[in-house]
C-alpha cells in the first residue's frame, strides 16, 4: 500500500549533490523535502570530483576569456547566451562557497591558489584539499544543509516515477524503506547527476545510470544533446567500480601519456596532453585498441611534489598497489560525464510544468558538445541557485490527490551496461547503435527492473544514431567529419520508442 505524504506545497528536491543542497539552501527559510538515495553526502559524483570549479578571479583572466575556452571546447553546440551568465557568475559562487564553509586552498598570503587544466587558456581552477575539492565541498554543504531547520531530509528515499495530469506535475511516488510513499507536490527538482552507471567502465557511482532522467522521460519532458558523453581519459585502470579517477590536473601539472615502452604517443597533437578531453580520450583509446598499454607519467615534472599537490591520487594509487611518485600510472577512458540531459531554461524550467532540473541531469546549453574541465561543479552551484529562486517565485497549487501508478521496483542497469560499452562509448557507429535500439527496445517496454537504465540507454543511442556527423565527444566511425551546419538535438521518449519500434531510428524526425 502506498502511504501519503502532503508536503503542503513544500517543492520537493531529488539528489543529494552539490546542484541539490545548493537548490536547498538557496530556498531557505522556505520549507523543501530534500530526497537522496543514499546518506546525505555519499554516493554522488559531486563528492568524487577532484579537479576543482572553474572561475575567472585571476588578474590575467576574465569572464569573456572564460566563454571563450568554453565556446571552443563545446564544438558550436554551446549556448552562447547561457554560458555567457553562468561563467559570469562564478566569482559570487566562489565567495558564496567560501561564505558556506568551503576551504579553498589559499597561498601563505592568503590568496586563492588557482590551477590549469586541459582546454583553458588561464590558471582559473579553484581547489579545496587539493584533488579533493567535490569532497570538502560536500561536506561542508551537508554541514550548512543539516543546520537549517527549513530543509527536510529524507535518506534512503529513490524517486520512482512523476505523476503529472495537463503537463503539470501533481507529485512523487518514491520508494523508501518502509515501502512507496506518494509525496504531494507540484513542484519538483531533479538533481539526481549523471549516467557513468550505464557503462561497464565509469567514474560515477554505481547508481548514478540517468534516473532523473528516466523520470522526466516517463512525464513528457524534452531531453536535450544527450549522445554527449564525456569520456575522462584517464581513470585508474583498475579492477575497482566505479574507476577512480586520475584528475586532469595531474596533467595540467605536467604528466604525461606513454605506453609501455615508454613512448609519448601524444607529442605530436596540438595541445598534446592538454588537448580537450575528447581529443585526448579517443586518442587514448585508439592506442589500447591497438595492443598497447597507457600510463600517465607524473615522474620527471620539475618540482612537483605528487604527494603533497595530490593526496587523495596517491592514496587510491597505493591502495591499488602502485607508487605515483616512482611509478607511472595506468590509465583507460571512463565514462565520466553527460553534456546532455533534461532541457532546461536559464531559470532551470523545462517542458513540463513544475519539473526544475539542474547539475548534470539538466542541459543548460553551457556545455555544448564537450565540457570545458571543471565546468561543471560551477554549473551546480550556479544554476542550484537560479532553480530556487524560480521555484520560490511559483506559487504552489493545491490540487486533488490523483490516480497513483503501481507496480514500482528499483532499477537494475547491470543488463544495460555492456550493450552501451560496445555501442555508445568512445567511438561509435551506425551498425552497433541501431543494435543496441533492437537491444533496449524490449528492455524499455517492459516491466522490469532494467527498464528505466534502458529507457536512458535508448534515448542516449538513437540521439546518436540520429547525429550523422562527429562533434566534440560523440564521434562516429561512419561520419568522422563535422556537418556545415551546428544543431543542438532534442528528443522525447515516446519518438525514441517509435524509433526503435519502426527500426529506423535516424530516419524519424
Amino acid at each position: 500500500m502506498t502511504a501519503l505524504h502532503d508536503t503542503d506545497g513544500a517543492p520537493v528536491i531529488i539528489g543529494g549533490g552539490i546542484a541539490g543542497l545548493m537548490t536547498a539552501l538557496a530556498l531557505a527559510p522556505r520549507p523543501v523535502l530534500l530526497l537522496t538515495g543514499a546518506p546525505l553526502g555519499s554516493e554522488s559524483s559531486s563528492a568524487l570530483a577532484q579537479g576543482g570549479i572553474a572561475a575567472s578571479i585571476g588578474a590575467d583572466d576574465s569572464a569573456s576569456l572564460h566563454l571563450a575556452d568554453t565556446l571552443t571546447a563545446g564544438d558550436g553546440l554551446c549556448d552562447e547566451t547561457i554560458a555567457a551568465s553562468i561563467l559570469a557568475a562564478a566569482p559570487a559562487a566562489i565567495e558564496q562557497l567560501a561564505r558556506l564553509g568551503v576551504l579553498f586552498d589559499r597561498d601563505a598570503s592568503g590568496k586563492i591558489i588557482l590551477g590549469l587544466e586541459a582546454a583553458h587558456s588561464r590558471r582559473r581552477i579553484v581547489h579545496a584539499g587539493g584533488d579533493a575539492t567535490g569532497r570538502d565541498v560536500i561536506r561542508a554543504l551537508v554541514r550548512k544543509v543539516r543546520e537549517t531547520p527549513s530543509i527536510t531530509v529524507v535518506e534512503g528515499a529513490t524517486a520512482q516515477r512523476l505523476v503529472v495530469e495537463d503537463n503539470a506535475v501533481v507529485g512523487l511516488l518514491g520508494l523508501t524503506g518502509r515501502g512507496p510513499v506518494f509525496f504531494a507536490t507540484d513542484r519538483v527538482a531533479i538533481a539526481t547527476g549523471g549516467i557513468g552507471g550505464l557503462f561497464l567502465h565509469g567514474t560515477n557511482p554505481a547508481g548514478s545510470f540517468g534516473q532523473g532522467l528516466a523520470l522526466a522521460a516517463r512525464a513528457g519532458a524534452v531531453m536535450a544533446d544527450l549522445e554527449f558523453i564525456q569520456f575522462h581519459p584517464t581513470a585508474l585502470d583498475s579492477k575497482s567500480s566505479p574507476l577512480k579517477l586520475i584528475s586532469e590536473a595531474v596533467r595540467g601539472e605536467g604528466a604525461i601519456l606513454v605506453d609501455g615502452n615508454g613512448d609519448r604517443f601524444m607529442a605530436g597533437a596540438p595541445g598534446a596532453e592538454l588537448a580537450s578531453r575528447d581529443i585526448v580520450a579517443r586518442a587514448v583509446w585508439r592506442h589500447i585498441a591497438a595492443g598497447h598499454r597507457v600510463f600517465l607519467d607524473a615522474r620527471g615534472v620539475k618540482g612537483l611534489d605528487f604527494t603533497r599537490r595530490f593526496p587523495a591520487i596517491t592514496a587510491l594509487c597505493r591502495d591499488a598497489g602502485i607508487d605515483p611518485v616512482t611509478q607511472p600510472i595506468p590509465v583507460r577512458p571512463a565514462a565520466h560525464y553527460h553534456m546532455g540531459g533534461i532541457l532546461v531554461d536559464r531559470t532551470g524550467r523545462s517542458s513540463v510544468d513544475g519539473l526544475w532540473a539542474c547539475g548534470e541531469a539538466a542541459c543548460t546549453g553551457l556545455h555544448g558538445a564537450n565540457r570545458l574541465a571543471s565546468n561543471s561543479l560551477l554549473e551546480a552551484a550556479v544554476c542550484g541557485g537560479w532553480v530556487a529562486q524560480n521555484i520560490a517565485a511559483t506559487t504552489s497549487i493545491r490540487r486533488r490527490q490523483p490516480m497513483l501508478p503501481g507496480g514500482v521496483t528499483d532499477s537494475d542497469p547491470s543488463s544495460v551496461r555492456p550493450i552501451l560499452a560496445r555501442a555508445a562509448g568512445v567511438l561509435r557507429d551506425g551498425e552497433g547503435l541501431r543494435a543496441a535500439a533492437r537491444s533496449l527496445y524490449p528492455l524499455a517496454i517492459s516491466q522490469q527492473a532494467a527498464s528505466d537504465p534502458a529507457i536512458v540507454g535508448l534515448m542516449i543511442v538513437i540521439a546518436a544514431l540520429r547525429r550523422q556527423e562527429s562533434r566534440g565527444a560523440h564521434a562516429r566511425t561512419d561520419f568522422p567529419k563535422h556537418t556545415s551546419l551546428a544543431q543542438r538535438s532534442t528528443l522525447r521518449l515516446d519518438d525514441a520508442l517509435q524509433a526503435a519500434r519502426d527500426d529506423i531510428p535516424e530516419l524519424v524526425a
